[in-house]
């Protein structure tokens, strides 16, 4: 349950935790001007940031610190801005609490299966075809919906379970978010090299009935998995 209490106060343990927490809220703030920020505690102490990107898909990473209440909803750009002058370990008020602003359930932490791993640079390359597609079939409002939701990636299973289709919404989250970076820890740029990415760098599949979870080294991406779904090649 989102809390509603009069008690509230963001903490982001180190200097380390603070300018993650910063990283992840400016992505958020850049992809939706009206962007929120779910904090939730986590029981191995750690505190969870999530927001709803603009390719409607979710998007988190999670920080060393917490947040009362335990679950809140702050305004992205009110938390960057307490978070950008707050000294580690401080509590700092992230304002009021935008707990109508969040519509559905978060993923459950657990029952996922492990799919398989996919190359970072082969996603990072999907999201350069697809944005270049998107870029010629695409309008003033942005990128078509059927090119969207369309499938550019099969994850299989060793166990023979189903393929799990990652569409290009998760892509384009994931790439947009920063979650994939070069192997000095720099952000992926359009125009960075390819090179630049570890060749052995993973991005972990995982699904459960209801979530594909896609895991990068700098946050995760869950997608729904009952949506139509259209096979493409990029």
């Amino acid at each position: 349950m989102i809390g509603h209490g009069a008690e509230r106060w963001v903490q982001a343990a180190s200097a380390s935790d603070r300018a993650d927490a910063l990283a992840f809220v400016a992505r958020a703030a850049r992809m939706n001007e009206a962007a929120v920020i779910r904090l939730q505690g986590r029981p191995d102490g750690r505190l969870g940031l999530w927001t709803h990107t603009g390719f409607d898909v979710l998007a988190t990473r999670s920080i060393v610190g917490g947040s009362a209440p335990a679950d809140i909803v702050c305004d992205a750009e009110q938390l960057r801005t307490v978070l950008a002058v707050a000294d580690a370990g401080t509590r700092v008020d992230p304002g009021f609490t935008f707990a109508s602003a969040w519509k559905g359930a978060l993923p459950p932490a657990s029952g996922y299966v492990h799919v398989d791993d996919v190359p970072a640079r082969s996603v990072v390359e999907l999201a350069r075809s697809g944005a270049k597609l998107a870029r010629t079939e695409g309008s003033a409002h942005g990128p078509a919906t059927g090119l969207l939701d369309q499938v550019v990636l099969e994850a299989s299973a060793l166990d023979g379970r189903q393929p799990v289709a990652i569409i290009l919404r998760s892509v384009f989250a994931l790439t947009a978010m920063g979650f994939i970076r070069d192997a000095d820890g720099r952000e992926v740029t359009d125009t960075s090299e390819l090179t630049r990415i570890a060749d052995d760098e993973p991005v972990r599949v995982r699904a459960s009935p209801a979530w594909i979870r896609i895991d990068a080294r700098y946050g995760s991406v869950y997608q729904r998995r009952t949506r139509d779904l259209t096979v493409t090649a990029l």
